[in-house]
């Protein structure tokens, strides 16, 4: 297995939502948080999908790194804003993950 930085595997990179409504909260390598693996990822197979209550319009434009307001995939970074790139970058990032942390799961 190649190696990952903490940042990769344990920080989300983007939240995908499913047909059913819930979303996956992925790392870099479109894996669940967390999960460190290079094998396909069945997300119902883990307990990995959540409804995320208050995820509105706004918030979606404000948490996506370009302003996007698809709530189908919601990308918080790109390779040209990576957090591990700059202080601005990740400070822009953690701005980010503060929106999303106040945010109800269930």
């Amino acid at each position: 297995m190649t190696k990952k930085s903490i940042q990769s595997v344990f920080m989300p990179y983007c939240l995908e939502q499913q047909a059913d409504g819930r979303y996956a909260i992925l790392n870099r390598a479109y894996k669940p948080v967390g999960f460190l693996t290079s094998g396909h990822i069945k997300y119902d197979d883990y307990p990995v999908l959540v409804t995320i209550e208050g995820l509105t319009e706004a918030k979606i434009t404000k948490i996506s790194f370009n302003g996007n307001s698809d709530c189908k995939k919601i990308y918080l970074y790109n390779d040209g804003c990576n957090p591990t790139r700059g202080k601005e970058h990740m400070a822009s990032y953690l701005q980010k993950l503060e929106l999303l942390s106040k945010l109800i799961v269930e």
